[in-house]
């Protein structure tokens, strides 16, 4: 089956605890599955011919989260087109405020921008509507599971 790399920003918890359960459902169906709670840009480039699941929650402000912060920039820094990367995204956010899942929403638009190939919708979650992100998150990883190739 696939290799995935799941990249989780989380400032509370919560992308890592839906990181957590994705790298669950993803291995049951078989993918070699890693999860990098600060990935890495050597990491990165290895799952670049691969799969790449990028699960972050979003700042008060609409950022990313220090854990993934790092990576994000030295994508946009370093990295520049990799037409060959196919990935998922994963957003959390909090709709009451003004950047609703701003950095999910940044880091799809970066690897969209790099021509990277985004296997399905991106998944958004607001805390407003759904505390417990990873009810909404499982179906949708179940599905984007069955989508990779090997």
């Amino acid at each position: 089956m696939a290799q995935v790399g799941i990249f989780v920003g989380t400032v509370y918890g919560n992308a890592l605890l839906v990181a957590e359960e994705a790298e669950n459902i993803l291995k049951e169906q078989g993918h070699d599955v890693k999860l990098f709670e600060e990935g890495t840009l050597e990491e990165w480039q290895y799952y670049r011919q691969h799969y790449a699941l990028v699960i972050t929650s979003t700042t008060g402000q609409g950022n990313l989260p220090d854990s993934i912060a790092p990576l994000y920039e030295v994508i946009r820094d370093t990295v520049g087109y990799q037409p060959e990367l196919r990935y998922g995204l994963i957003a959390l956010g909090d709709s009451s405020y003004d950047n609703f899942c701003g950095a999910g929403r940044s880091f799809d638009a970066l690897l969209q921008e790099q021509g990277a190939t985004r296997i399905g919708e991106m998944l958004e979650i607001d805390a407003i509507e759904q505390p417990e992100a990873e009810v909404v998150s499982s179906p949708w990883v179940e599905h984007w599971g069955t989508l990779l190739k090997s």
